[in-house]
């Protein structure tokens, strides 16, 4: 093996997660890392998602660190370059380049006393390892038959090719998800014809989105706690709507919001069934655009519903038998998110990999820690998603454990810990039975929240303040001792 350059702390990933650890290790001490990427530059899923139309579905002021406002956002819903630009802005603000290893793909880490650590750029060796890949990482590609043959252009939403020209084209989207319903609309104008494959219809709110004023930008840097206001009132907002989704009852009033907005966009009564659900809003992913629902009537836009069954050279057939003639395939199929192949990488130290450990079922202690792989912190592990509110909230609350962490080892002169199994158990059985009456499991639908075996691996089954409660100690009775 080559010689491996050691480290206190190795962070895989620097987007969100990975840039906001690095910000916190340092503002406590911490000072011996490196943030690991197989990018050219930082940014994660805001670098990688550059698709047309690309912004966040989350607010401004809700979708940025608590530790770091930021005072120039254009929209009250961020568009892609702004979020991509202020992750960059955090870096440089906190000196973080100096801890960067672009270009550094991870092929394994591997509990050995420590995280041994194999790259594209070299080996590195680490006390505790900071896993902040991200759920929405990897696209997910439907096993079409016949797509190997097809002539013309493919690529996935989240590797959009920028150098292909689609005006004059005859596009086929595949995939109505929260990608899709972005580019969808700012496509549809330059190209020749589109069919929109829809397997599921989505629950659609219209988008109260809007541009915030200079007079606003120039408040919140004079007067940061008017931003922090702003932030507290959006953020018990979302809150308060993240109730219909542990109670399904509730969704009824946001179904008939949804269902309001459709018949305002979609006169034709045909279309118009083909977009309302049968199921829970909440079940799946909820989608916010203006935009979408009018596209679809173009005249140069069709939905299609029927199954697709086969790809062929010049064109996609369906249940039906039709064959649309098409140049161009584009997937707006999501990402792996059960089944995220980071877990395949990190081996513990019985050797298993996470992947195996899991066996198809993530589980983690408070949704960061791992039985049998020592000082390993997740970001956006099991059960840390929302449907309803900001994700970096809840890295933020994950941080402040993980930091907790990290003191109890150095003050009592501990090598290693990891939740102790019952521990583990004991929280994921919490999950699953506080899961047991959310929209996710009787909300009649499935989704990519839900893994292979059925659970719901993906979100926290709560108010996002109560995962904050249960993450602010670190109670070193949930964790043992590792020494090799």
């Amino acid at each position: 093996m080559a010689t491996a350059t050691h480290v206190r702390i190795a962070i895989l990933g620097a987007g969100f997660g990975g840039i906001g650890a690095a910000i916190r290790l340092r503002q406590q001490g911490y000072d011996d890392f490196v943030i690991l990427d197989r990018g050219d530059d930082v940014g994660g899923t805001w670098r990688d998602n550059t698709y047309p139309g690309c912004a966040c579905d989350v607010p401004s002021h809700m979708y940025s660190f608590s530790f770091l406002p930021n005072p120039r956002w254009s929209r009250s819903f961020s568009p892609q370059p702004e979020i991509w630009e202020y992750l960059r802005r955090c870096v440089a603000e906190h000196d973080l380049s100096r801890h960067l290893r672009l270009r550094h793909e991870v092929h394994s880490a591997t509990w050995d006393g420590a995280w041994i650590i194999e790259t594209s750029g070299g080996t590195y060796r680490a006390d505790a390892l900071i896993v902040a890949t991200g759920p929405l990482t990897e696209p997910a590609l439907p096993k079409l038959p016949g797509l190997p043959t097809f002539a013309g252009e493919v690529f996935h939403s989240a590797r959009w090719n920028h150098e292909y020209d689609l005006r004059g084209r005859r596009v086929a989207v595949v995939g109505t998800g929260a990608s899709a319903i972005q580019f969808v609309p700012e496509i549809a104008p330059d190209v020749e014809r589109m069919h929109v494959f829809q397997r599921t219809p989505p629950w659609v709110m219209s988008r109260v989105d809007r541009p915030i004023s200079r007079l606003e930008q120039r408040l919140f840097r004079a007067v940061p706690p008017a931003q922090r206001l702003a932030r507290t009132a959006i953020y018990w907002a979302r809150e308060l709507q993240g109730t219909g989704f542990l109670y399904p009852v509730v969704m009824r009033f946001g179904q008939g919001m949804a269902r309001r907005h459709l018949r305002q966009s979609i006169a034709d009564p045909a279309l118009r069934a083909k977009l309302t659900p049968a199921y829970t809003m909440g079940c799946k992913r909820v989608l916010l655009s203006n935009t979408y629902y009018p596209t679809l009537t173009r005249d140069n836009v069709e939905l299609v519903t029927d199954t697709i069954t086969e790809v062929r050279p010049d064109a996609v057939v369906t249940a039906d038998g039709t064959a649309r003639p098409v140049d161009t395939i584009i997937f707006g199929t999501g990402f792996h998110v059960t089944d995220a192949p980071v877990a395949q990488l990190v081996r513990g130290r019985d050797s298993r990999t996470l992947a195996e450990a899991w066996g198809g079922s993530m589980r983690a202690y408070l949704g960061t820690t791992v039985t049998g792989f020592p000082n390993l912190f997740i970001l956006l592990g099991p059960n840390t998603g929302l449907g309803h509110n900001s994700v970096v909230f809840m890295i933020e609350a994950q941080l402040n454990h993980i930091l907790k962490a990290l003191r109890h080892l150095d003050r009592h002169g501990i090598p290693a810990i990891e939740p102790t199994p019952r521990a583990q158990q004991a929280f994921v059985s919490t999950v699953d039975r506080k899961m047991t009456g959310t929209v996710w499991l009787r909300g009649g639908c499935r989704s990519w929240y839900l893994d292979t075996t059925g659970r719901n691996s993906t979100i926290w089954p709560g108010y996002s303040w109560t995962f904050r409660m249960r993450t602010r100690r670190f109670d070193p009775a949930h964790y043992q001792a590792v020494t090799s």
